[in-house]
This record gives C-alpha cells, sequence and structure tokens, in this order.
C-alpha cells in the first residue's frame, strides 16, 4: 500500500527502539508511505531477540517460540521474508520428561476445539486417572473464562486451580509446563487474567491454534538484520547506535544531545525507559508502569560431542529444566548437539554462578536425557535475561497504559502495553501495529495530510530485556 505526500513535506516519524514493536511500526508506516526513522540506541535491531558468536556457534540469547495462533507475528515474519527460516508444527504435539524415567506426550487430536485436546488429556501418562478428569472439567471451566474481564486481573492462578480440583502433581505435570513458560511467572503468582487468555486462545480456542513454532535461523537473522533491510526498501531509514535521551514538545526527540524535529512519535521501548523517556504532560499516570517490575529468564547453554536428544524440543515436569531445545542446525554446529535449557520465572537462577548452574543441570539432564550420561560436555554458558518481560503477577493489568497518550502525536507501543497478549513477541507485534495506525490516524488530520490509509492487516489475519547477560 502506498501514500503520496501532498504540500511541503513533513518531518519523519520517530520511533524510538528497535525491538520488535518498534520493528512492526517503522514497517508498517513506511509500506503505507510515510516518512520514518527508527532510533536504536544498540548497534542492532531485535531488542530481546538477538544471536552472538560464541567460538562459531551462533548463539541466541534466549529461546523464542511461538504459536500457530500468533498471526501477527507470523505476518511480520513474511513481511520480512523470514517465514521460510521458522518451523512450525502441522500439529500440536509435545514430549514430556521427567527425572525418574517417565515419559508423557501431549498431542493435540484430529478433532475441532476444544474437543482437540481431550482424548490426549485422557491418556496422559504423568497423571492419575483422577487427575487426567480433573483436568479434562478445569480445561472447560477455564474455557468459560472471559480473559478481558478485569475482575481475572486481581486472581491468582493457582488459586483458581486449586478452587477447580487441579493438586500439585496435575500443576506440575500440566498447568505449569505452559503457564509458567508463557507467562514467566510461577503459577501461584501470575494472573488469573493473562493465564486465561493463554489457556483459551491457545490449547483450548482453534484446534491448531497452539502448533508450535520455532526458528531454524539465529534470531539475529530472522529479526533484525531482515528488519534492517525490509525498512529501508521500504523508504524509511534506521539510527543504530542513535540514543533518544527525551521525548517532546514539538512534537521532536532529543538524540545524542541534538533535538530532532518529528511529525510525529512513537516510543517502543521496555516499560521502565520510556516512563523516563515520555513527558509527565503527555502521561500522568508514568509512574504507575513502573509497577509492572520485571520477572527475569535464564537460558543454560551446552554443547555435547555427540548427539543426546533425538526431538527438536521437549517439555520438563519435576525438574528445574523446563525446557530444552535443540539448535544444533541454526548455531551451525555441524559434529555434536547443542541444546538450550530455557527457564523461566528465574529468580532462583539469576545471581548464581555459572559454575554452580553447571552443577546442577548437567546431571539434571544426564537424568533426562540417557545419552547425555556418556557425552562430553565441549562448551556450557549462560545467558541471563533479568528484565525479560514485565512481573504479570494480580494487578498487572490495570497498570498496563494503552498506546495513546494525551499529546495526539505521541503513541506507546511494546508488549508491556495493554495489547490483550501476554508479554510476548506476538503482543509486541500488535504494538507496534496499533501504534502505526493511529500515527497514520493522527496525521490524516494535520493539515497537508497524507493520502491514503492503514490497516493492521496482519493483526486481523491472524517476550523485552534491556540487556543480556553472557557467562561460562
Amino acid at each position: 500500500m502506498t501514500a503520496r505526500a501532498a504540500g511541503p513535506a513533513r518531518p519523519p516519524v520517530a520511533v524510538v527502539g528497535g525491538g520488535l514493536a518498534g520493528i512492526a511500526a517503522a514497517l508498517a508506516l513506511g509500506e503505507a508511505g510515510v516518512p520514518v526513522t527508527l532510533y536504536e540506541a544498540r548497534p542492532r535491531l531485535g531488542g530481546a531477540t538477538c544471536s552472538f558468536d560464541r567460538g562459531g556457534l551462533v548463539a541466541d540469547n534466549g529461546q523464542h517460540v511461538f504459536l500457530r495462533c500468533c498471526t501477527a507475528y507470523l505476518g511480520l515474519l513474511r513481511r520480512l521474508g523470514t517465514a521460510d527460516r521458522v518451523l512450525l508444527q502441522d500439529r500440536f504435539d509435545v514430549r514430556v520428561l521427567t527425572p525418574e524415567g517417565r515419559r508423557g506426550r501431549l498431542r493435540r487430536a484430529r478433532l475441532p476445539g476444544p474437543l482437540h485436546l481431550l482424548p490426549t488429556l485422557a491418556a496422559y501418562s504423568l497423571m492419575s486417572p483422577a487427575d487426567r478428569a480433573g483436568a479434562m472439567w478445569a480445561a472447560l471451566a477455564m474455557r468459560r473464562l472471559d480473559p478481558g474481564d478485569p475482575a481475572l486481573d486481581g486472581i491468582r492462578l493457582g488459586d483458581w486451580l486449586a478452587a477447580h480440583g487441579q493438586r500439585a502433581a496435575a500443576r506440575d505435570a500440566l498447568w505449569d509446563l505452559f503457564a509458567v513458560a508463557a507467562l514467566n511467572i510461577g503459577a501461584d503468582e501470575a494472573s488469573l487474567g493473562p493465564a486465561a487468555m493463554v489457556f483459551t486462545t491457545a490449547l483450548f480456542g482453534r484446534a491448531d491454534a497452539a502448533d508450535i513454532g520455532v526458528p531454524a535461523a539465529p534470531l539475529g537473522e530472522l529479526h533484525g538484520s531482515a528488519a534492517l533491510a525490509a525498512i529501508e526498501k521500504a523508504g524509511g531509514r534506521v539510527a543504530l547506535s542513535a540514543k533518544v535521551q527525551a521525548v517532546g514538545p514539538g512534537p521532536s526527540v532529543i538524540v545524542d544531545g541534538t533535538r530532532v524535529a518529528a511529525s510525529a512519535v512513537v516510543v517502543a521501548t521496555p516499560h521502565q525507559q520510556a516512563a523516563r523517556l515520555v513527558p509527565v504532560e503527555a502521561a500522568p499516570d508514568r509512574d504507575r508502569w513502573r509497577g509492572l517490575g520485571a520477572s527475569p529468564i535464564v537460558n543454560v547453554h551446552v554443547v555435547f560431542d555427540r548427539p543426546v536428544m533425538c526431538s527438536p524440543f521437549a517439555a520438563v515436569a519435576g525438574s528445574p529444566v523446563q525446557w530444552i531445545f535443540d539448535r544444533s542446525a541454526p548455531g551451525g554446529l555441524t559434529r555434536g548437539q547443542y541444546l538450550a535449557v530455557s527457564v523461566s520465572a528465574a529468580g532462583r537462577w539469576i545471581d548464581v554462578p555459572t559454575a554452580e548452574v553447571r552443577d546442577v543441570f548437567l546431571p539434571e539432564l544426564a537424568r533426562l536425557l540417557p545419552a547425555a550420561r556418556g557425552a562430553q560436555v565441549r562448551d556450557f554458558f549462560v545467558t541471563r535475561e533479568r528484565r525479560a518481560t514485565f512481573r504479570q503477577g494480580p494487578g498487572s493489568g490495570a497498570l498496563r497504559p494503552g498506546p495513546a497518550t494525551r499529546w495526539p502525536w505521541l503513541h506507546l507501543a511494546g508488549a508491556w502495553t495493554d495489547t490483550g497478549w501476554p508479554d510476548t513477541m506476538e503482543g509486541a507485534v500488535r504494538s507496534g501495529l496499533e501504534a502505526a495506525r493511529l500515527t497514520r490516524r493522527h496525521l490524516d488530520t494535520l493539515p497537508h495530510a497524507l493520502s491514503g490509509s492503514f490497516t493492521a492487516g496482519d493483526a486481523r489475519g491472524a517476550e523485552g530485556a534491556e540487556g543480556t547477560e553472557v557467562a561460562s
């Protein structure tokens, strides 16, 4: 879609922040014919999704997965030209491991939702027959919840599960597998609102909604370099290593000490940074955003001298290990196997020295994967995302702002804004598309407005950290 300028040229829209939200906003504006400049303080795009080289091994800072219901994110990949560089299941299928050697499998049946998961729950070997029956009834009760009901924001997921007969064994073998990974917070501390959104939309909604997708390329290529090329191709400009220190008035932004005029501004940074950038005149409630807090994620990276796991990924119950991913091919490993262990709600591990993490996680992997017991470890390192997501506990939904501010030319974007989704890549992309739509609408009200229109079609057609620590 294109737009034609009439009258004097306006300065570009300034998009602040080069994560998925900023990328989505800048690309949508550029495709609509709106001049745009994307400012990113780091020397790369991608935000919380990035890659780095470690002695020839390409490692991601964390394991970012998506589901088939993440249609805005999939739409962004298509626009970036990288949709062929992800692997998406044709049928939801998760193997579940335990340290005791018991194995389970959750695989959807070829039935319409929500019936598609009932057969696998009925046969799930890691739960007792009574817990299986109870899980099915709880799943049906969860499906009846309205994730948009504000009352759910104040209820703990753990309390709701207990009230619906879900014992600790059932939670560990089923509910926590997905809730902790999706929300980055323990079930006893998680808000029922975003949890209900995850379960009703993904697991208990459309039959294929929860089919899992994983990157088949390094995240730096999938998002960062591809976004740089796509934005510039659409006529936009990307300014890397360019730190925005303040917004407005004007509209304008101060970049590395210099005020730069803009026709509008989209702030697409993590919430702590946004609260510092956005003037109180534009957002009197900005100090509330800090109440969203942060939840950490730790990733444990292990390179073995031989293959030790045959599936592309596996979930784990009853262990510090939560999810294991085979990243050998994306990492460029040709001999042995590179596994990445993703640990959400990782407050227990965020400050633990790497040597101690190794002492715990290597024996755990040996218990979970028999082939690892005789394998040699060629490399071991840990990446830590201290502010991987905001803390999605009770009351957090009420703290999430919408995209609009009191200044009509200033909009907010980011997975922490009120997108209707948890803090995920999908939420980030949707927020960027909405900020771009509102920016276009504002520009259309001005003299010499750009003609044409923008619609967030990818959203209808249908996780950010400020820094990564790597330790060996």
